[in-house]
Parts: C-alpha cells; sequence; structure tokens
C-alpha cells in the first residue's frame, strides 16, 4: 500500500492506509462558451488557465481505530490554506491541495476498523520536485524548460543600483536594489524580506517557456538565482530531449 505525504506529515504516522487510484486524472480546462444564432456549434474562448482537481484516496484505519481517527482528523482538518501534498505513486512530483472532507467512515467488525475516502481539493499543477533546484547565473545564459507548460519562477535578483533582466522574450527593470530584491513571479509581487518592493520594478514578471530560453542581465546586477518552479498535468507531458535545447 502506498503513503501520501500532507502537510510535512505521512498518513503511515495516522494508522491510515491508502490506494493512489484516484491520483491519476488530469484537470479541466477552463473556457468560455457562447452560442450564435446562425451558426453551428459553439464559439469556444479559453480563460488561459485550469480549474482545480479533486485527489480522492481510498483509506483504511484498521488498528487502534479511535485513537488514530481522532488524531487523522486533527491533522487534515486543522491546516489553512494549501499544503504540500505528495505521494508514493508519484515521487517526483507534488500537488498543492487543502483537505477537502468531510470524513465519513464506513465502519467494520465492532467498530474496530474503518473505511473513507480522503478527498483533496487541489490546485491544477503537478509540480516538479526538479524545479525547486535553484539555478545560478553570474552571466547570460540559457535555461530550459522540459515540460509543455510555461513556468512562473521565483527569482532573486542580485546587485545594487539598478538594471534590467530579459528571459526569452519577457524584459523587466528594476530600480534602486540594495543587494538583492525577489521577485515572485507567480504572485506578480517583488519584495526584500517583508518590504514591498513592487514600485521598484517596471515591465513584465518573466516566464520560462517550454523549451530553451536565453537569460541575461545588464546595468547594476550582477547575477540571478532561480527556481524554476517547473510544472506538468501528466507526467508525460515533457518536450522530447531535441526540442529543449
Amino acid at each position: 500500500m502506498t503513503r501520501f505525504y500532507f502537510n510535512g506529515e505521512s498518513c503511515r504516522d495516522y494508522g491510515i492506509y491508502v490506494s493512489g487510484s484516484g491520483t491519476f486524472n488530469a484537470p479541466e480546462l477552463d473556457v468560455t462558451s457562447y452560442e450564435i444564432p446562425g451558426r453551428n456549434g459553439d464559439l469556444v474562448i479559453s480563460n488561459d488557465r485550469y480549474k482545480n482537481i479533486e485527489v480522492v484516496y481510498p483509506a483504511f484505519i484498521r488498528s487502534d481505530f479511535r485513537y488514530n481517527s481522532a488524531r487523522a482528523r486533527a491533522w487534515l482538518l486543522s491546516p489553512q490554506g494549501y499544503c504540500r501534498l505528495s505521494d508514493d505513486y508519484h515521487p517526483y512530483e507534488y500537488r498543492l491541495a487543502r483537505f477537502k472532507g468531510p470524513i465519513d467512515f464506513d465502519m467494520r467488525f465492532m467498530n474496530r476498523s474503518g473505511e473513507c475516502n480522503l478527498i483533496f481539493d487541489c490546485k491544477p499543477q503537478r509540480y516538479l520536485t526538479s524545479g525547486e533546484q535553484a539555478k545560478i547565473f553570474t552571466a547570460a545564459n540559457t535555461l530550459n524548460n522540459p515540460t509543455l507548460f510555461t513556468a512562473r519562477p521565483m527569482i532573486t535578483v542580485y546587485g545594487t543600483g539598478s538594471g534590467t533582466i530579459t528571459i526569452g522574450e519577457t524584459t523587466g527593470s528594476l530600480q534602486g536594489i540594495s543587494e538583492y530584491v525577489d521577485l515572485d513571479c507567480e504572485l506578480q509581487d517583488a519584495y526584500k524580506d517583508t518590504v514591498n518592493c513592487n514600485s521598484m520594478m517596471t515591465g513584465s514578471f518573466p516566464v520560462l517557456d517550454p523549451g530553451s530560453n536565453a537569460i541575461s542581465f545588464t546595468g547594476d546586477i550582477t547575477g540571478l538565482k532561480i527556481i524554476p518552479r517547473w510544472w506538468t498535468l501528466s507526467r508525460n507531458a515533457v518536450l522530447p530531449a531535441s526540442a529543449r535545447l
């Protein structure tokens, strides 16, 4: 039996055994459809996003049911917002998820064990653990996105003063850098520690398109640290090696 890991803890620590049969589905593309009189079929416009997806783990507790089920309820229901979710079926991926509930046990012999479905509301991305590895750039170079999906990285810009960074076709300008500034391209946010630095930046937050991305910087910027945050919707949704160069 597999394990899943939520908010830094394993289900097995709570006496929970699960199947991973509900972990292989893909999310729905968010589109808006319009019916036009006199025209066959719908006009479909993409909203450039995917919807959340439910991930279901068929689960059971077979020993110390009262003790383990009480602890499991507290573990799953206490976090606020999204937490990291991974499992043994997909060892090189993780999701951002919140436990949806409810926890409705189907009891077995003399109430000593119980079964239920543990349902998580997940963001659509399957993040790759390889995308957590920081890449350091002290001069112009390239960074290859191995997936079919555009990634929105975390970038630390080092330097003192002003300059520009260019990744692929996107250029952003920064002024008043003092040692470093962090750019969260997913949240569209610039900051240093707890200080908001959005006013320092003009232009667009960079993205990493599928394939090769040229990276350069100018002015008083001395280097970049990029955590790429690669993600996919399927384990096999990656570019062939020839297309990554």
